[in-house]
C-alpha cells in the first residue's frame, strides 16, 4: 500500500502541463434530462451498513450499489447511454422521447471503443437502443466470455494488444480509417469526445448526494483512467465543499494518477496485469486528472491479494462484487484505524462479481 497526499488540492495541475482543454462540468441536467427517457433507467439504492461500520470501528459506512444500474452491472452504463442518447438527440430532438422514433434515430452511425469491461457492455447496449452498430476492442487479457457476452448483444469484437492502451489504440485507428466515432471513456490533448462519458456518471454522483443528505467525512473513490471518481469528486465538491476527505484508489500495478499527482504531468505506467482488471489502466484520462488534482486529498494504491480478501467481508451483507468494484471498500479498511470512530464512509460499489 502505499500513499501520496495531493499537494496540488485546490490548486491543480500546472498551467504548462499540457492537458487536453475544458473541465467536467457540475451540471447533471442534461444527463438526467436525457436518461430520463430510457426505458431501464432507474435510480440504484444507497445502502447504510451499520454491521460493517461497528467491524471496521467506524461512525457509520454507506455504500451506493451500482451491480443493477440499467441491467447492465455497472456504473458504466450511464456513460455511454448518456453520450449515445446525447448523439440521437442531436439528431431528433424531442423525438428521442417516442421509442418507435428512437430505435432507428442513429441507423447508420458506428461506435467503436476499447473496453476492459462494463464500458464495452454499455456500448453495445446504447448502441442498439438507437439503433447503431457497436465495434468493441478488447486486449488479449480480457476474459473470452466477455467477448461472448458482448457478440449476443450485437456488437462486433476486435482483440488487439497486449493491454488496455493498446487496444484503446487500435480502436482510435480504426474510427479514423472507417469514419467511426469514438466512444472512449478516456480523453487525451487529441481527443476529448470522452467528455461525455465521465459527465453521464453524474446521475449516478446527484443520486448519492441526494440519498446521503449531510457531507460524509470521508470518500474512498476507485479509479481506471478517472472517469467516476472524477465525476463524483467534482458533484462532491459542488454539493459540500471542502466537507469530504475523498482518497482516489488504484491498483499496485496500475498507479497512473498517483504517479501523475507526483510527477505533475500525465504518467504512462507499467506493471502486470490486475485482477482489479476494470481498474487497471496505465495512463490517465486528462480531464479526470485535471479534476482530480485539485478535488482530491489524495491517492492511495493497494495489492491485487489485499483487495481480493478484504471485499469478502461484503459477500454476506449480499454487498458481493469484484475486486475493481470493490477497491474502495478495500482502502477503508486498510485506513479504518486512522479514520477514527466519529468518521463517517461513503463508497461506490461500481459493479457484481465478476462472472467471466
Amino acid at each position: 500500500m502505499k500513499t501520496v497526499e495531493n499537494h496540488l488540492r485546490g490548486i491543480g495541475m500546472p498551467a504548462q502541463t499540457g492537458l487536453a482543454e475544458g473541465d467536467i462540468t457540475a451540471d447533471a441536467s442534461l444527463v438526467t434530462a436525457l436518461l430520463a427517457h430510457c426505458p431501464v433507467h432507474a435510480k440504484t439504492p444507497l445502502v447504510d451498513c451499520p454491521e460493517l461500520a461497528a467491524d471496521l470501528g467506524i461512525k457509520s459506512l454507506h455504500i451506493k450499489d451500482e451491480r443493477n444500474r440499467m441491467q447492465v452491472g455497472s456504473f458504466k452504463a450511464l456513460g455511454a447511454a448518456f453520450s449515445i442518447a446525447k448523439a440521437a438527440h442531436k439528431k431528433i430532438g424531442d423525438a428521442i422521447a417516442d421509442p418507435a422514433v428512437a430505435k432507428t434515430a442513429l441507423n447508420g452511425t458506428v461506435f467503436v471503443t476499447s473496453s476492459a469491461g462494463n464500458h464495452g457492455v454499455s456500448v453495445a447496449a446504447g448502441a442498439n437502443v438507437f439503433g447503431a452498430k457497436a465495434v468493441i476492442y478488447l486486449s488479449v487479457h480480457v476474459p473470452s466470455g466477455f467477448a461472448d457476452r458482448l457478440r449476443a448483444m450485437g456488437a462486433q469484437v476486435e482483440i488487439a494488444g497486449d493491454d488496455y492502451e493498446a487496444s484503446m489504440a487500435a480502436a482510435m485507428q480504426a474510427a479514423v480509417d472507417n469514419g467511426w466515432t469514438l466512444l472512449s471513456d478516456s480523453t487525451w490533448v487529441e481527443d476529448t469526445t470522452g467528455r461525455d462519458i465521465m459527465e453521464g456518471y453524474l446521475a449516478l454522483c446527484e443520486e448519492m448526494i441526494d440519498q446521503y443528505g449531510d457531507a460524509p467525512s470521508h470518500m474512498f473513490l476507485q479509479a481506471g483512467v478517472g472517469g467516476l471518481a472524477s465525476a463524483a469528486a467534482v458533484a462532491a465538491r459542488k454539493a459540500w465543499g471542502d466537507g469530504p476527505h475523498i482518497t482516489v484508489v488504484e491498483p499496485t500495478a496500475a498507479p497512473a494518477l498517483q504517479a501523475s499527482i507526483e510527477q505533475e504531468k500525465p504518467a504512462l505506467t507499467v506493471g502486470p496485469p490486475s485482477n482489479m482488471g476494470r481498474l487497471d489502466c496505465k495512463e490517465p484520462s486528462h480531464l479526470a486528472l485535471k479534476a482530480l488534482a485539485r478535488d482530491a486529498d489524495a491517492f492511495l494504491t493497494l495489492d491485487d491479494d489485499y483487495v481480493a480478501t478484504e471485499i469478502a467481508r461484503l459477500a454476506p451483507f449480499d454487498l458481493a462484487t469484484s475486486p475493481s468494484g470493490g477497491a474502495g471498500f478495500a482502502a477503508t479498511v486498510a485506513m479504518a484505524s486512522e479514520l477514527g470512530p466519529d468518521a463517517r464512509v461513503l463508497l461506490v460499489l461500481s459493479e457484481g462479481p465478476s462472472d467471466d
